[in-house]
């Protein structure tokens, strides 16, 4: 399932400042591959856990080494908007750990330069990474523009940017596709979106996005009500770590295509599929105060 020869990918999901867990893969990672690995991080690295630095601190470096990837997540324009003067911290909000650091600003420059989308082949099967989820009809190529149009916008300096995230998702396209692509859960029929779990009329965006029959992948994070999400071109790898001890058990979830011997012929996204860790939550994190869809 790998490029011949080349490092295995392992793709991972929300991890929220549990980095106990993140270390804890890593290290299981190291023991099986040495250096031949790429860990590809869903977004989310941060928030609601009590270990935000270590966390970005131990991705980064994999990134930095050529050895990783990783997307923003809601939770990561959390913590800009809060670092730009937009929002205050909230009681759920546990990144005090970087944003009261000397290097605050570094961290904020690191994040910001960070993509929405990352895209790749396994095998011969085009995927892409994203946190949330794209609007069901874009084809790949225009996902990758959007993403990057997004980018642009973010990463060209620090006023820029927060008058950027400061817009109103219905006064500007490009502003709604961000919280799309970080936040969306649900759709309509006519392509409109909700951060809400589904209720009638609206579909999990996965279904709409299946029955497109689009001629690409798609990796993503960001629902731990749902838990893992396993379907023919779809892994969705949010399993909760965070959450442990809501009423749930928590797990920081990894998935390793083609690390398990099979036929030949199969694609890396087909199902059945057991290529997956999975690290269980330490212990109870914390006790939410947040609104509906805000996890």
């Amino acid at each position: 399932m790998q490029t011949a020869g080349g490092p295995q990918r392992i793709f991972v999901g929300d991890v929220q400042g549990c980095a106990d867990e993140l270390a804890e893969l890593v290290t299981r990672a190291r023991a099986r591959f040495g250096d031949e690995f790429e860990l590809w991080v869903a977004g989310d690295v941060v928030n609601r856990g009590p270990d935000n630095r270590r966390a970005l601190e131990l991705v980064r470096e994999l990134v930095e080494a050529g050895r990783g990837r990783y997307v923003l997540g809601n939770h990561e324009l959390h913590l800009l908007q809060i670092a730009l003067g937009l929002r205050d911290l909230g009681r759920n909000d546990s990144v005090g750990d970087v944003l009261g650091a000397v290097d605050a600003g570094e961290w904020v420059e690191w994040l910001i330069a960070r993509p929405l989308v990352e895209v790749g082949v396994i095998g011969e099967e085009h995927f892409v990474m994203l946190h949330a989820a794209p609007h069901p009809d874009w084809s790949l190529a225009e996902l990758r523009r959007t993403a990057a149009a997004i980018e642009a916008r973010l990463s060209a300096d620090r006023e820029a940017a927060g008058a950027f995230l400061a817009t109103p998702p219905d006064v500007d396209p490009l502003r709604d596709a961000l919280s799309r692509l970080t936040r969306c859960r649900s759709v309509a029929e006519d392509g409109t979106w909700s951060s809400a779990d589904p209720a009638p009329p609206m579909r999990p965006w996965h279904v709409a996005w299946s029955e497109r029959r689009h001629d690409f992948a798609i990796v993503y994070g960001h629902w731990s009500r749902q838990g893992l999400h396993v379907a023919r071109g779809l892994r969705g790898l949010d399993t909760g770590c965070v959450h442990h001890g809501r009423g749930r058990d928590g797990f920081l979830t990894a998935w390793l295509p083609g690390s398990i011997a099979t036929e030949s012929e199969r694609c890396a996204f087909d199902v059945p599929d057991e290529a997956f860790w999975q690290i269980p939550a330490r212990r109870h994190y914390y006790d939410p105060r947040v609104a509906p869809g805000d996890d």
